[in-house]
């Protein structure tokens, strides 16, 4: 059964039991679960690129985009398009990265291919000075706004903080969800990456997230998983974040970080900002609900120089 048609299932079977949705999700890779696709390694590092070919390079050295995306899947790349700011001030994702992305899940074969994101400053400004909503469109994604009927409140059965929380429904019933954040300093999270991102396929009162932030992040990433995380940290944004503006407070470090394990990428993410994943608290409490694996030592980490 596809991931969307399982799904789609869930959502009658839980709103009819419970009120709120109640969802399992076997489409969608769990942490460690690299065997199953029979995956060479569990992150995948490139280095000194352009975005296009780091992000090329990083599907090849785990077997190709097809390992992730078949043809006629409905597939959603969901970057951070959260601020009204310009792509070199480093508080959205990279448009090039997005791009690249799309081209490859179009070749792959994918049949929709949907880019969104719940922004936080208004959401036209935010598409349009981001560069992703032009950039995206070009590579051949349909580029929406986020309609506020179309979130789903679900049930979150592994949650501590949470019992339920309003998704996004367009992720719930994708075949292929891949998740695109860029790695910044954030004055909340200390650094948003990843999990981090997980704010912008939800809705409801997000403010009311803050209160207990950790356990809450860590809960609502235990409803929806990426098939696989692309980290964008060509340019990071090292300090004022999460809006920033200001260009001296951006490091260009030209890198990509992909893999599977939500918790493993944003582990090696927390090391561009000189931390471990331990150091994170959101990060921390992920490991501790069983969403991936936060010991470096303990992964096989691939690492490609393209300025080689």
């Amino acid at each position: 059964m596809k991931r969307r048609d399982f799904i789609k299932q869930g959502l009658k079977l839980g709103s009819a039991a419970y009120g709120a949705l109640s969802l399992n999700m076997p489409g969608m890779l769990f942490a460690n679960d690299k065997n199953k696709m029979n995956l060479p390694q569990d992150l995948a590092l490139v280095k000194n690129g352009d975005p296009t070919e780091m992000v090329a390079k990083a599907f090849d050295m785990f077997g190709g985009v097809s390992k992730f995306v078949k043809k006629g899947d409905t597939v959603v790349v969901k970057p951070n398009i959260g601020w009204a700011r310009r792509p070199e001030q480093a508080a959205n994702t990279n448009p090039e990265i997005v791009a690249a992305i799309i081209k490859l899940c179009d070749n792959a074969g994918a049949s929709k291919i949907k880019v969104f994101d719940n922004t936080c400053n208004e959401t036209k400004r935010c598409y349009r000075l981001s560069g992703i909503e032009q950039a995206a469109k070009e590579a051949g994604a349909k580029v929406n706004y986020i309609f506020p009927q179309k979130f789903k409140r679900v049930r979150i059965s592994k949650g501590k903080a949470l019992t339920s929380w309003e998704f996004y429904s367009d992720v719930l019933e994708a075949d292929v969800y891949i998740n695109v954040p860029i790695a910044k300093h954030h004055s909340l999270a200390r650094v948003t990456l990843g999990l981090k991102n997980t704010m912008g396929i939800i809705g409801g009162n997000r403010g009311a997230i803050h209160n207990n932030f950790d356990q809450k992040l860590a809960d609502l990433n235990t409803v929806v998983r990426p098939t696989i995380t692309i980290i964008d940290a060509v340019r990071v944004l090292m300090r004022n974040g999460p809006q920033g503006g200001n260009l001296n407070d951006v490091k260009q470090m030209n890198t990509v970080i992909a893999g599977i394990d939500p918790v493993a990428v944003d582990s090696f993410g927390a090391t561009l900002f000189d931390l471990k994943g331990n150091d994170l608290g959101y990060i921390r409490k992920a490991h501790e609900l069983g969403l991936g694996e936060i010991d470096l030592n303990k992964l096989k980490i691939a690492t490609a120089d393209l300025s080689a």
